[in-house]
Protein backbone atom coordinates (compact mmCIF):
# COMPACT_ATOMS: atom_id res chain seq x y z
CA UNK A 1 0.00 0.00 0.00
CA UNK A 2 1.86 2.89 -1.22
CA UNK A 3 1.09 6.43 0.52
CA UNK A 4 0.00 9.54 -0.75
CA UNK A 5 2.25 12.99 -0.63
CA UNK A 6 2.29 13.90 2.75
CA UNK A 7 0.12 11.17 3.90
CA UNK A 8 1.73 9.41 7.25
CA UNK A 9 0.77 5.29 7.49
CA UNK A 10 1.45 3.09 10.20
CA UNK A 11 4.11 0.77 10.19
CA UNK A 12 3.66 -1.96 10.96
CA UNK A 13 -0.23 -1.95 10.15
CA UNK A 14 -2.75 -1.75 13.63
CA UNK A 15 -5.23 -4.66 12.93
CA UNK A 16 -8.51 -3.79 12.10
CA UNK A 17 -7.84 -0.47 10.13
CA UNK A 18 -8.27 -0.84 6.65
CA UNK A 19 -5.43 -2.72 5.18
CA UNK A 20 -6.65 -4.93 2.27
CA UNK A 21 -8.02 -8.70 3.68
CA UNK A 22 -6.99 -8.11 7.50
CA UNK A 23 -8.53 -11.08 8.81
CA UNK A 24 -7.88 -9.38 12.33
CA UNK A 25 -9.64 -6.43 14.63
CA UNK A 26 -8.16 -4.54 17.57
CA UNK A 27 -10.15 -7.09 19.94
CA UNK A 28 -8.58 -9.83 17.98
CA UNK A 29 -6.57 -12.09 21.06
CA UNK A 30 -2.82 -11.76 21.35
CA UNK A 31 -0.51 -14.26 22.04
CA UNK A 32 2.50 -12.87 23.94
CA UNK A 33 4.18 -16.23 24.63
CA UNK A 34 4.12 -19.96 23.81
CA UNK A 35 1.56 -21.17 26.42
CA UNK A 36 -0.96 -18.04 24.97
CA UNK A 37 -0.08 -19.56 21.23
CA UNK A 38 -1.09 -23.15 22.27
CA UNK A 39 -4.36 -22.29 24.21
CA UNK A 40 -5.22 -19.58 20.89
CA UNK A 41 -4.31 -22.12 18.37
CA UNK A 42 -6.45 -24.85 20.13
CA UNK A 43 -9.27 -22.52 20.79
CA UNK A 44 -9.84 -20.91 17.44
CA UNK A 45 -13.30 -22.05 16.55
CA UNK A 46 -12.93 -21.17 12.62
CA UNK A 47 -10.33 -21.01 10.31
CA UNK A 48 -10.98 -17.02 10.36
CA UNK A 49 -10.36 -16.85 13.76
CA UNK A 50 -7.42 -18.91 13.42
CA UNK A 51 -6.12 -16.78 10.90
CA UNK A 52 -7.22 -13.52 12.81
CA UNK A 53 -4.90 -14.68 16.02
CA UNK A 54 -2.32 -15.90 13.95
CA UNK A 55 -2.02 -12.56 11.91
CA UNK A 56 -1.45 -10.52 15.58
CA UNK A 57 0.87 -12.80 17.54
CA UNK A 58 3.87 -11.20 19.87
CA UNK A 59 5.11 -14.71 20.91
CA UNK A 60 8.85 -14.74 19.66
CA UNK A 61 11.02 -10.97 21.15
CA UNK A 62 12.98 -11.37 18.36
CA UNK A 63 10.85 -11.85 15.64
CA UNK A 64 8.58 -9.09 16.61
CA UNK A 65 11.43 -6.78 16.96
CA UNK A 66 13.01 -7.41 13.62
CA UNK A 67 9.92 -7.63 11.58
CA UNK A 68 8.64 -3.79 13.40
CA UNK A 69 12.29 -2.66 12.15
CA UNK A 70 11.92 -3.48 9.26
CA UNK A 71 8.40 -2.26 8.58
CA UNK A 72 9.82 1.16 10.05
CA UNK A 73 13.02 1.69 8.43
CA UNK A 74 12.03 -0.16 5.22
CA UNK A 75 13.98 -0.52 2.16
CA UNK A 76 14.82 2.45 0.35
CA UNK A 77 13.00 1.31 -2.84
CA UNK A 78 9.78 0.77 -1.06
CA UNK A 79 10.63 4.08 1.13
CA UNK A 80 6.61 5.65 0.16
CA UNK A 81 4.89 1.85 1.08
CA UNK A 82 3.26 1.41 4.09
CA UNK A 83 4.59 -2.24 5.72
CA UNK A 84 2.34 -5.14 6.73
CA UNK A 85 5.16 -5.52 9.82
CA UNK A 86 2.59 -8.71 11.25
CA UNK A 87 2.45 -12.32 11.11
CA UNK A 88 1.42 -13.52 8.20
CA UNK A 89 -1.47 -15.57 8.05
CA UNK A 90 -2.42 -18.64 6.22
CA UNK A 91 -4.09 -17.60 2.74
CA UNK A 92 -6.25 -19.12 0.16
CA UNK A 93 -8.78 -21.55 -0.17
CA UNK A 94 -10.96 -22.54 3.25
CA UNK A 95 -11.25 -25.68 2.15
CA UNK A 96 -8.29 -26.97 0.20
CA UNK A 97 -7.14 -29.88 -1.74
CA UNK A 98 -3.43 -29.09 -1.89
CA UNK A 99 -1.46 -27.10 1.10
CA UNK A 100 1.96 -25.51 0.40
CA UNK A 101 4.38 -25.12 3.10
CA UNK A 102 7.06 -22.39 3.05
CA UNK A 103 9.46 -21.76 5.27
CA UNK A 104 8.99 -18.14 6.76
CA UNK A 105 7.69 -14.90 5.39
CA UNK A 106 10.80 -12.37 3.32
CA UNK A 107 11.08 -9.22 5.18
CA UNK A 108 10.42 -6.95 1.91
CA UNK A 109 8.06 -9.35 0.58
CA UNK A 110 5.13 -10.90 2.86
CA UNK A 111 6.41 -8.39 5.61
CA UNK A 112 5.91 -5.84 3.58
CA UNK A 113 2.78 -6.87 1.00
CA UNK A 114 0.75 -8.93 4.19
CA UNK A 115 -0.03 -11.91 1.54
CA UNK A 116 2.87 -14.85 1.73
CA UNK A 117 5.19 -15.27 -0.88
CA UNK A 118 4.06 -12.01 -2.24
CA UNK A 119 5.98 -8.74 -3.41
CA UNK A 120 9.30 -10.43 -4.14
CA UNK A 121 11.03 -12.51 -6.76
CA UNK A 122 10.53 -15.93 -5.38
CA UNK A 123 6.80 -15.04 -5.14
CA UNK A 124 6.92 -13.96 -8.87
CA UNK A 125 8.27 -17.21 -9.85
CA UNK A 126 6.10 -19.01 -7.59
CA UNK A 127 2.43 -17.49 -8.50
CA UNK A 128 3.58 -17.66 -12.31
CA UNK A 129 3.60 -21.52 -11.83
CA UNK A 130 0.85 -22.01 -9.68
CA UNK A 131 -1.16 -19.59 -12.91
CA UNK A 132 0.47 -22.30 -14.78
CA UNK A 133 -1.29 -25.39 -13.45
CA UNK A 134 -4.47 -23.88 -12.93
CA UNK A 135 -4.20 -23.06 -9.03
CA UNK A 136 -3.99 -19.46 -8.43
CA UNK A 137 -6.60 -16.77 -10.74
CA UNK A 138 -3.52 -14.66 -11.60
CA UNK A 139 -0.03 -15.06 -12.80
CA UNK A 140 1.61 -12.37 -10.48
CA UNK A 141 0.62 -11.27 -6.90
CA UNK A 142 1.91 -8.22 -6.12
CA UNK A 143 0.35 -7.50 -2.67
CA UNK A 144 -3.21 -7.98 -0.91
CA UNK A 145 -5.84 -7.06 -2.57
CA UNK A 146 -4.78 -7.44 -6.03
CA UNK A 147 -7.45 -9.96 -7.23
CA UNK A 148 -5.54 -12.65 -6.79
CA UNK A 149 -6.92 -15.76 -5.46
CA UNK A 150 -5.83 -19.76 -4.79
CA UNK A 151 -7.77 -21.94 -6.63
CA UNK A 152 -8.14 -25.30 -4.70
CA UNK A 153 -5.35 -24.48 -2.50
CA UNK A 154 -3.59 -22.95 0.59
CA UNK A 155 -0.46 -21.32 1.29
CA UNK A 156 1.44 -21.40 4.89
CA UNK A 157 4.56 -20.68 6.42
CA UNK A 158 6.01 -23.01 8.98
CA UNK A 159 6.90 -19.36 10.44
CA UNK A 160 4.63 -16.71 10.71
CA UNK A 161 6.83 -14.06 11.33
CA UNK A 162 9.93 -12.65 9.04
CA UNK A 163 13.41 -13.85 10.68
CA UNK A 164 16.76 -12.04 10.73
CA UNK A 165 18.99 -13.68 7.92
CA UNK A 166 15.60 -15.97 6.66
CA UNK A 167 16.79 -18.48 9.60
CA UNK A 168 14.25 -19.01 12.74
CA UNK A 169 15.70 -20.57 15.28
CA UNK A 170 14.49 -23.84 16.95
CA UNK A 171 12.36 -22.80 19.66
CA UNK A 172 11.04 -20.08 16.99
CA UNK A 173 9.94 -22.71 14.81
CA UNK A 174 8.67 -24.52 17.84
CA UNK A 175 6.81 -21.71 19.35
CA UNK A 176 4.78 -21.11 15.95
CA UNK A 177 4.16 -24.77 15.14
CA UNK A 178 0.55 -24.68 17.18
CA UNK A 179 -0.58 -22.46 14.83
CA UNK A 180 0.16 -25.23 11.88
CA UNK A 181 -1.09 -27.79 13.38
CA UNK A 182 -4.52 -25.62 14.12
CA UNK A 183 -4.73 -24.64 10.85
CA UNK A 184 -3.92 -28.11 9.12
CA UNK A 185 -6.57 -29.44 11.68
CA UNK A 186 -9.23 -26.93 10.34
CA UNK A 187 -8.64 -27.62 6.54
CA UNK A 188 -7.79 -31.69 6.37
CA UNK A 189 -11.26 -32.76 5.29
CA UNK A 190 -10.65 -31.86 1.43
CA UNK A 191 -7.24 -31.98 1.58
CA UNK A 192 -5.03 -34.50 -0.83
CA UNK A 193 -1.54 -33.60 -1.18
CA UNK A 194 1.06 -30.99 0.61
CA UNK A 195 3.99 -29.05 -1.46
CA UNK A 196 6.98 -28.39 1.06
CA UNK A 197 9.24 -25.85 -0.63
CA UNK A 198 12.43 -26.72 1.02
CA UNK A 199 14.01 -28.97 3.55
CA UNK A 200 12.59 -26.64 6.21
CA UNK A 201 8.76 -27.04 5.38
CA UNK A 202 9.67 -31.05 4.31
CA UNK A 203 10.64 -31.20 8.30
CA UNK A 204 7.85 -29.05 9.59
CA UNK A 205 5.11 -31.03 7.74
CA UNK A 206 6.53 -34.39 9.00
CA UNK A 207 5.81 -33.44 12.60
CA UNK A 208 3.01 -31.55 11.53
CA UNK A 209 1.48 -34.53 10.56
CA UNK A 210 2.72 -36.25 13.61
CA UNK A 211 1.43 -34.04 15.87
CA UNK A 212 -2.27 -34.64 13.78
CA UNK A 213 -1.94 -38.40 14.65
CA UNK A 214 -1.06 -39.98 11.10
CA UNK A 215 0.61 -42.71 10.56
CA UNK A 216 4.18 -41.78 8.96
CA UNK A 217 6.41 -43.84 6.96
CA UNK A 218 9.22 -45.52 8.37
CA UNK A 219 12.35 -44.62 7.70
CA UNK A 220 11.10 -40.65 7.43
CA UNK A 221 11.67 -40.01 3.60
CA UNK A 222 14.69 -37.80 2.60
CA UNK A 223 14.12 -34.35 0.99
CA UNK A 224 14.62 -33.54 -2.25
CA UNK A 225 13.00 -32.11 -5.24
CA UNK A 226 10.35 -34.57 -6.26
CA UNK A 227 10.37 -36.82 -3.34
CA UNK A 228 7.26 -38.31 -2.32
CA UNK A 229 5.47 -39.82 0.51
CA UNK A 230 2.15 -41.38 0.75
CA UNK A 231 0.40 -41.40 4.44
CA UNK A 232 -2.96 -42.86 5.18
CA UNK A 233 -5.97 -40.66 6.40
CA UNK A 234 -8.06 -41.82 8.78
CA UNK A 235 -10.75 -42.23 5.74
CA UNK A 236 -8.77 -44.71 3.74
CA UNK A 237 -7.76 -42.03 1.43
CA UNK A 238 -3.75 -41.08 1.33
CA UNK A 239 -2.39 -37.83 1.64
CA UNK A 240 0.66 -37.07 -0.90
CA UNK A 241 3.73 -35.40 0.78
CA UNK A 242 5.61 -33.81 -2.15
CA UNK A 243 9.03 -32.28 -2.24
CA UNK A 244 9.88 -29.07 -4.22
CA UNK A 245 13.02 -26.88 -4.13
CA UNK A 246 12.63 -23.59 -2.57
CA UNK A 247 11.92 -21.30 -5.46
CA UNK A 248 14.39 -18.92 -3.64
CA UNK A 249 16.11 -16.34 -5.94
CA UNK A 250 19.87 -18.46 -5.83
CA UNK A 251 17.93 -21.40 -6.76
CA UNK A 252 16.43 -19.97 -9.63
CA UNK A 253 19.33 -17.69 -10.70
CA UNK A 254 21.44 -20.65 -10.27
CA UNK A 255 19.04 -22.85 -12.48
CA UNK A 256 18.86 -25.71 -9.55
CA UNK A 257 15.10 -24.88 -9.44
CA UNK A 258 12.85 -23.66 -12.89
CA UNK A 259 9.36 -23.10 -13.64
CA UNK A 260 9.23 -26.45 -15.52
CA UNK A 261 10.14 -28.35 -12.01
CA UNK A 262 7.63 -25.99 -10.27
CA UNK A 263 5.09 -26.89 -12.69
CA UNK A 264 6.03 -30.85 -12.42
CA UNK A 265 5.66 -30.54 -9.08
CA UNK A 266 2.11 -29.09 -8.77
CA UNK A 267 0.84 -30.79 -11.36
CA UNK A 268 1.50 -34.37 -9.59
CA UNK A 269 0.02 -32.64 -6.61
CA UNK A 270 -3.48 -31.64 -8.61
CA UNK A 271 -3.54 -35.34 -10.07
CA UNK A 272 -3.23 -37.08 -6.86
CA UNK A 273 -6.08 -34.71 -5.54
CA UNK A 274 -7.61 -35.31 -7.98
CA UNK A 275 -8.31 -31.70 -9.82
Amino acid sequence: MTAAAGEQLDSPVPPGTGWPDDPATAATPVAGDPAAVRRLAATAGTLAELTARQSVCRACPRLVEWREQVAREKRRSFATERYWGRPIPGWGADRPRILIVGLAPAAHGGNRTGRVFTGDRSGDVLYASLWRTGLAAQETSTTAGDGQRLLGARMVAAVRCAPPQNKPSVAERDTCAPWLTAEFAQVAGDLRAIVCLGHFAWQATWSLLAAAGLELPRPRPAFGHGAEALVPRNDGETLLVIGCYHPSQQNTFTGRVTGVMLDDVFRRARLHAGM
